[in-house]
């Protein structure tokens, strides 16, 4: 949260707002670029007349996921991590949309049409993929029921035989 907070003010006080730097190319291949926008709402713009209904749903989403931390829902480590990242990128743009009733996005992915992100944003979509991960490949009731699969076909080949 502390550096999301950070990059945003040094991309406030050093970027006019719509300024463009390219920071990654390839040749003639651009891959990444720093800039300087406001948004409103969420990605693409989307919900952008609503900022105060996306603040109370962070707010809730954050509560909701602290509680449950703190009640045990969660049982791993790679769980707490995951979510720990969602929380922190939630409150940055959280942060933001209170400061601001917008949150200052400025990484620019070049290779295709894809909203202006910051650091909350990715530690969001990493603490996201880090649980899916979690409940796919460590959670031993997913595990469980794959093996019953498994045996269970297993054992539909060894009658077909």
């Amino acid at each position: 949260m502390l550096i999301d907070q950070l990059t945003k003010l040094w991309i406030s006080h050093s970027f006019e707002i719509g300024e463009l730097k390219e920071l990654i190319r390839f040749g003639d291949f651009k891959v990444i670029s720093i800039t300087h926008i406001r948004n409103s709402g969420a990605a693409w713009g989307a919900l952008s007349e609503h900022t105060a209904l996306l603040s109370v749903f962070s707010v809730l989403i954050v509560g909701a996921v602290i509680f449950a931390m703190f009640k045990g829902v969660f049982k791993t480590r790679l769980e707490y991590i995951s979510l720990s990242l969602m929380i922190a990128g939630g409150v940055g743009n959280l942060i933001d949309r209170i400061r601001l009733h917008e949150v200052v996005d400025f990484i620019k992915w070049e290779v295709f049409d894809f909203p202006v992100f910051n650091f909350a944003d990715i530690c969001v979509v990493v603490g996201a993929v880090m649980l899916l991960v979690c409940y796919i490949l460590f959670d031993p009731e997913t595990k469980a029921k794959s093996q019953k699969k498994a045996q269970a076909e297993g054992s539909e080949e060894k009658t077909n035989e």
